[in-house]
């Protein structure tokens, strides 16, 4: 589908129906094959939410991610800074298992980009800590 200015307007309806976003384009631009162009600018409508996390990967860097009822969200492995990365893994461990290390839950707030078919967050980014 192409629409012809009215960017904005279109760009508040994706969000009003939940959908992933829309892609911008100069209008005389070409697809590029196999390299990103800045003709072709990908607008994501992100989500916002508190999530909890309960631990932390032991082998390469993941937070263990749960919604607040308890449900499984997910793993962040994305825009952590390393002062706060520092602060989890200095927390009280509660157990652990081969691939996991558990922590006392502590709430975080992540923007992502929906939720899959089976329910977990795509893409959790880490935005902030809220205890």
């Amino acid at each position: 589908m192409s629409i012809d200015g009215n960017g904005i307007t279109l760009f508040n309806l994706i969000k009003e129906q939940d959908l992933e976003g829309i892609v911008l384009k100069k209008k005389d631009s070409t697809y590029e094959v196999g390299k990103r162009s800045y003709s072709w600018i990908k607008m994501i409508n992100y989500q916002y939410a508190n999530v909890v996390v309960n631990g932390y990967k032991k082998d390469d860097f993941g937070w263990l991610l749960s919604y607040e009822d308890g449900n499984y969200a997910g793993i962040m492995e994305l825009g952590v800074p390393k002062d706060v990365r520092k602060k989890i893994y200095e927390m009280k461990k509660k157990g652990e298992n081969d691939k996991f290390v558990f922590i006392e839950p502590l709430t975080c707030y992540v923007k992502y980009r929906n939720v899959t078919k089976v329910g977990l967050l795509r893409l959790p980014s880490f935005i902030s800590i809220n205890n």
